[in-house]
């Protein structure tokens, strides 16, 4: 059995997650910066731009409302090759449709589609990671799917981008993406099909099933404790999405806005998350989260108190980036340990739907902030809101765990 456990564990070594996930960060990337670019140039203006961004990303909002479809329904591999091809086709239809102000018409039901597909990939990935990964490299596993989401993005849109711009023909380069998409597939070639024990003949038990499945994460203390942890204000990394907005400040030119936050950003963040999937594995995750958020609540004040120098702001903003890099690592290896097997898709995407409240609401908080008194408080703001939010989550843990104790006594006595 020690034998038939290592083999498995080398056939499934989590790198495999970093390939799964490049089409998941492809998307994201090429919509929001190459076709967003060549949009701009073709006479879109920014606002139109901007919604349809927002509209073609709305699935990922709602996209817990179908996970049960694919935790119930055909087979897990079956539904990332189908949904590989349906992106890859719709990154290449993107690319060979002509552009101008008229295409919005028909490139945002198309965006939104395509979005739709991959998130349908995004949860087979996820059921996969969830079924073949062992307990003790659920920290791995996180890190390199989350390398492999990031790195997506940098692929769809810096290299998605340059093929745009330098190729004989722009739909060269989206084609070529949807090949790349379609390779990211290939894992499924030594991946197991996971288990399907949850599923019964009659589908309405196998969604009573699922339902019972995600609600046993909120019943229990772990699964309380990682929901709670993900709707505080900690490693959100919210401050990313303003570094170009407050560049300003620190005197940073166009140039270092765009070396940060492309290719040097990517790499850092890439790097974060990989390492530390690893740091997941070799302490308590919930920790570890904590940790993380720690570390990026600490990098932001740094930033607000170190001078306003462009190269400060490229030496922080790197930094925080690797954070955000990180802070993803650690929410991916902790649902993975929360989640468990089972109704995978739906009980991670829940989880994933209560990580983005924070990110919504520190937003809304930080905005305001840099608005009434300046970015540097803005960045301080997010260390003190992270200070509140382990506070509030060390008192909880520590109550919960005081009555867990109490009620084992009690047990214990009465028997």
């Amino acid at each position: 059995m020690e034998a038939g456990a290592a083999t498995e564990r080398r056939a499934v070594h989590p790198i495999v997650f970093l390939v799964l996930y490049l089409p998941f960060g492809t998307v994201a990337g090429y919509l929001s910066v190459a076709l967003a670019y060549q949009l701009r140039k073709s006479g879109v203006t920014t606002a139109e731009i901007a919604g349809l961004i927002a509209f073609a990303t709305a699935p990922h909002v709602f996209k817990v409302l179908w996970a049960p479809l694919v935790d119930t329904t055909f087979k897990t591999k079956g539904w990332y090759a189908a949904a590989a091809v349906v992106v890859a086709l719709g990154v290449a239809i993107a690319g060979t449709a002509p552009l101008g102000p008229a295409s919005i018409g028909y490139l945002g039901p198309l965006a939104f589609l395509l979005n739709v597909a991959v998130t349908f990939l995004g949860m087979a990935a996820e059921i996969l990671m969830a079924h073949a990964t062992t307990e003790a490299q659920k920290g791995q596993a996180g890190g390199w799917s989350q390398a492999g989401n990031i790195g997506g993005a940098g692929l769809g849109g810096g290299a998605g981008l340059w093929m745009a711009t330098h190729l004989a023909q722009p739909w060269i380069g989206s084609c070529v993406l949807g090949v790349a998409i379609l390779l990211c597939a290939l894992p499924l070639l030594v991946l197991p099909e996971p288990s399907y024990n949850h599923r019964h003949r009659s589908y309405v038990r196998s969604l009573w099933g699922v339902a019972k499945d995600a609600w046993s994460i909120a019943r229990s203390r772990a699964g309380f404790l990682a929901l709670l942890i993900f709707v505080l204000p900690l490693g959100t990394g919210t401050a990313s999405n303003l570094m170009p907005s407050i560049a300003g400040d620190w005197k940073a030119s166009a140039d270092l806005v765009a070396v940060v936050s492309g290719v040097a950003g990517g790499l850092f963040a890439t790097v974060g998350a990989i390492g530390a999937g690893f740091v997941c594995d070799r302490l308590e995750r919930k920790s570890a989260y904590a940790l993380f958020a720690v570390i990026q609540a600490a990098c932001a004040l740094a930033m607000a108190l170190a001078p306003h120098t462009p190269i400060m702001f490229v030496v922080f903003a790197l930094a925080y980036t690797a954070t955000n890099g990180v802070a993803y690592a650690g929410f991916s290896a902790l649902t993975l340990e929360t989640i468990g097997k089972g109704a995978a898709a739906t009980k991670y995407n829940l989880l994933a739907c209560f990580s983005n409240i924070p990110i919504l609401y520190v937003a809304l908080i930080e905005g305001q902030v840099q608005t009434r008194w300046g970015s540097s408080a803005m960045l301080a703001s997010e260390a003190v809101l992270a200070a509140v939010g382990l506070l509030v989550f060390g008192a909880v843990a520590l109550v919960t765990s005081r009555r867990g104790v109490q009620s084992a006594v009690k047990a214990t006595s009465g028997a």
